[in-house]
Order: structure tokens, then C-alpha cells, then sequence
């Protein structure tokens, strides 16, 4: 009964994260083929809620390997969880920072990182795992969460001149209820942390994939 209650929660988490990302990469897409470039601009004003829910969702993912409910290397899933939580509430979420460009692109990383992990995830709860899109998702997954912490790596240098002129005019240009938190030594601190950290995601993420790889194929032999 208890693996049973087990795999149900962990079904219906995955399918909740899949129907998240979907419908966000689907309405940013939708604006993008509707209304070109000028559908940047707005980006998380349609999907920044349901991006903050399915981020915040994410949480529990480290409970479940913490747990045992998962198998999986608990660092990597923590820096890219945390990067994100971290990243679209502390940053993302500013007015001033919130139609940039690089928002809509890095959720568009976002949200494929989700759509390699979600669909993948499912099919192995179902018991019917499926060589091609185990290849996809742990092949595609690397690239592209480098390409992700490259573009919050950006959008932090982007943010670096606001909270340098407020700390050097003893003001506040950016509307937030605890301005101490945003300093530009602490930012850059966060750079060298997510420098550092996602580095050695990419080599672990790296060893999960051949170890992943060559259990399937000594399964097939």
C-alpha cells in the first residue's frame, strides 16, 4: 500500500510539472509566432505565475531523493532547483528586471529542461521505460542546462549596475521591501557560487549519463 501511495504522488507530481511546462512553453511559443519580438516584453506577465508555481513544486523533487523515492545525485538537482527558486524571486521577479529579453529566453531553457525530465520520469514510473527518450533526456539535458546557467549567469551581470548605483547613491532604484539583500557583493558572491556549482553539475551530470547508459545497455545484452 505504501509503494503504491508512493508511486501515485510521484505520478501525479511528474504529470503536474509536464502540464506546467507545457502550457508555458506552448503560450510563450503562441505569443512569440503571434506577435514576433514584442512578445518578450511581456513574458512573465502571462507565465511568471505558473513558472513561479512549477519552480516552487520543484522543491520537493529534493525530498524525494532525499527520501528515497527517486534515484538520482541530490547535488546536481539541487543546484539547478535552487539556481531557478533563487534566481526568479530574488531577480526575476524585480519590475525593473522583469521585460528583459533574457527572461523569455531563459525560460524557454527552463521549461525544455522540463519537458526532457517530466516525460521521461513518467514513462519510467509506468514501468516501461524507453531507450530513446532515456538517450534524449540525458544527452539534451547537459547542453542545455549550461546553455540555462549561462543565461543567469548573464541576467545577474545585467542586474550588477543597479545595485552598484545603490549602494553608491545610498538609494533605493529597485522596489523592494528589504533593499540590504540586494548588494552587489552579495550578487557576485551568487556568480561565484553558480560559476563554481554548475560546473561541477555539468561533470556530475556528465557521470549520471555514461553510468545511466551502460546499465541500459548491459539490461539489453
Amino acid at each position: 500500500m505504501r509503494f503504491s501511495l508512493s508511486l501515485a504522488y510521484l505520478f501525479t507530481y511528474n504529470l503536474l510539472q509536464f502540464c506546467g511546462h507545457t502550457w508555458i512553453f506552448a503560450n510563450m511559443t503562441a505569443r512569440f509566432l503571434s506577435f514576433g519580438e514584442d512578445a518578450q516584453a511581456g513574458t512573465f506577465y502571462f507565465v511568471g505565475v505558473m513558472m513561479g508555481v512549477c519552480q516552487l513544486l520543484s522543491l520537493l523533487e529534493l525530498f524525494h531523493i532525499a527520501d528515497g523515492f527517486e534515484e538520482s545525485r541530490l547535488f546536481p538537482r539541487f543546484m539547478q532547483v535552487m539556481e531557478r527558486n533563487v534566481l526568479l524571486f530574488l531577480l526575476i521577479s524585480l519590475e525593473e528586471f522583469q521585460s528583459k529579453p533574457i527572461v523569455c529566453v531563459q525560460f524557454y531553457l527552463w521549461n525544455i529542461l522540463g519537458l526532457l525530465r517530466y516525460p521521461h520520469e513518467l514513462f519510467c514510473l509506468t514501468g516501461t521505460p524507453y531507450f530513446k527518450m532515456l538517450w534524449v533526456h540525458q544527452t539534451l539535458s547537459v547542453p542545455v542546462y549550461f546553455l540555462s546557467a549561462v543565461t543567469e549567469g548573464i541576467s545577474i551581470v545585467h542586474m550588477l549596475p543597479y545595485w552598484s548605483e545603490s549602494e553608491e547613491t545610498d538609494s533605493v532604484p529597485l522596489k523592494v521591501p528589504a533593499s540590504y539583500i540586494y548588494s552587489p557583493y552579495m550578487l557576485m558572491g551568487w556568480l561565484l557560487l553558480l560559476v563554481l556549482g554548475s560546473g561541477l553539475t555539468v561533470l556530475l551530470l556528465l557521470k549520471e549519463r555514461k553510468e545511466i547508459l551502460s546499465r541500459w545497455n548491459k539490461k539489453k545484452d
